[in-house]
């Protein structure tokens, strides 16, 4: 790798971080940080767009792992499994998207990464609207004793 790749990917890191910041939560980012180069950069991506799509949502690690969340209700977030990157929506088997896949017993879906090549930005931005506009009341389940509302 030339100098000149180097520094450009190293710009382009800092100008990525510098951006999130305030943006996503600092644990989100070490969060990320930590990963291997590969995942790193997924998750990097996947924190970028989730955050811009739903500004309005909460980040944090919740159960060790980023999640956002809109009105307490968690709609979208990503983990490290071990030879990829996890990306579920709560919601998601409500979205009716061939892209990504039942994940559980209750409404989640998933679809998982292994190279940041692999994210179609155009999918996730649309599972990310639909990720706000449909939602299912994961906030209150367990007040429920496992049942499960439509919230939208």
């Amino acid at each position: 790798m030339s100098a000149l790749h180097y520094y450009i990917i190293h710009c382009m890191e800092f100008i990525t971080e510098y951006f999130m910041e305030g943006h996503v939560n600092t644990e989100i980012l070490a969060y990320n940080k930590s990963q291997s180069k590969s995942d790193r950069e997924i998750c990097s991506i996947l924190s970028e767009e989730i955050s811009i799509i739903l500004p309005e949502a909460e980040n944090k690690i919740w159960h060790r792992h980023p999640v956002w969340f809109l009105d307490g209700n968690p709609v979208a977030g990503y983990s490290k499994l071990k030879d990829c990157i996890r990306l579920l929506f709560w919601s998601g088997q409500s979205f009716e998207e061939d892209g990504l896949k039942k994940e559980g017993s209750f409404k989640a879906a998933e679809i998982r990464y292994t190279s940041a090549e692999e994210i179609n930005r155009k999918d996730l931005k649309r599972w990310l609207k639909k990720s706000r506009d449909i939602q299912w009341d994961y906030k209150n389940i367990v007040k429920r004793k496992g049942k499960l509302l439509r919230l939208k």
